[in-house]
């Protein structure tokens, strides 16, 4: 009774809400004035807050400019979370531009969608996302290409992280930095998670949007921990499959961290390659960056 009682508060709350945010937000993108980029992030501060999401952060978004933060994805509040932290866009598959609501959410945001599955494309949506770089926009790579269980990270994939590297041949920009960032769900009403509750919040790609959004309102108090890992910065002659195994190789680390409750010891970095670990499989590629 009481969680469907949370369900209907939070639900009005959120629709009222919503009804005044998105007029406002549409007048400030058509305008171009600054509040563009400064409003959702007061809309994703207040979404946590009614998603009862509480937010831990362990380190800091890199400062430089351009960034491209390479994120793992285990469910649609994985945008709300992100977003409450920093002024940020995604990078969203394209049938999201059609969902009811959340396509506009995505579309005010100023997110670009992309078409994964279109080859012929790909270098047109990198451009696309490259020119967004190079105008200062930090833009978020939910680099899966789809969500997980929540339990693990998916292989990476490579190809918009050759945006980095357009943004470099098809700019003035000389480098863009890209950091690895991992999001883990980890207590419910302060208890461990664990993989058997873990469904709660995690929207694997099977599962539809209703369900998910319905359950996380009706029980909300969920513990998150955001990693800000340490950032490699690339120019146009880095490998982009090299880049990607090594951001997968750091949000794994960063992540599992967090689930299994244990320390991170992250190497200090002055360099790219201090950054790395030195029996890293990963280094000799990398150090053709």
């Amino acid at each position: 009774m009481m969680a469907w009682l949370r369900f209907i508060v939070t639900a009005t709350i959120f629709a009222l809400v919503t009804l005044v945010s998105l007029p406002l937000q549409y007048l400030f993108v058509k305008t171009g004035v600054g509040l563009q980029k400064k409003f959702p992030l007061l809309f994703h501060r207040l979404g946590c807050k009614l998603l009862g999401l509480k937010v831990h952060v362990h380190g800091e978004m890199a400062t430089q400019r351009p960034l491209l933060l390479a994120a793992n994805h285990a469910s649609w509040s994985d945008i709300v979370v992100l977003g409450s932290l920093k002024e940020i866009s995604f990078i969203a598959k394209a049938e999201v531009a059609n969902w009811p609501l959340f396509g506009m959410f995505a579309k005010l945001q100023r997110s670009v969608f992309v078409e994964r599955e279109k080859r012929g494309k790909t270098h047109h949506q990198a451009s696309e996302i490259a020119t967004r770089l190079a105008s200062g926009d930090v833009m978020v790579l939910f680099a899966e290409g789809t969500t997980s269980d929540g339990n693990r990270v998916l292989p990476f994939k490579t190809s918009l992280f050759g945006a980095a590297q357009v943004a470099i041949r098809e700019t003035s920009v000389q480098e863009v930095t890209v950091q690895p960032v991992a999001i883990a769900y980890t207590r419910v009403h302060g208890v461990p998670m664990g993989r058997f509750h873990r469904p709660l919040i995690s929207w694997p790609g099977d599962v539809t949007l209703g369900p998910s959004l319905i359950g996380l309102l009706k029980d909300g108090a969920l513990d998150v921990d955001v990693w800000f890992g340490e950032p490699v910065t690339i120019d146009g002659k880095s490998d982009r499959k090299a880049l990607a195994r090594l951001m997968e190789e750091r949000v794994r680390e960063m992540m599992m961290s967090s689930l299994l409750g244990r320390d991170l010891v992250t190497p200090r970095a002055e360099s790219v390659d201090a950054a790395i670990l030195p029996d890293s499989a990963i280094l000799k590629d990398v150090k053709k960056l």
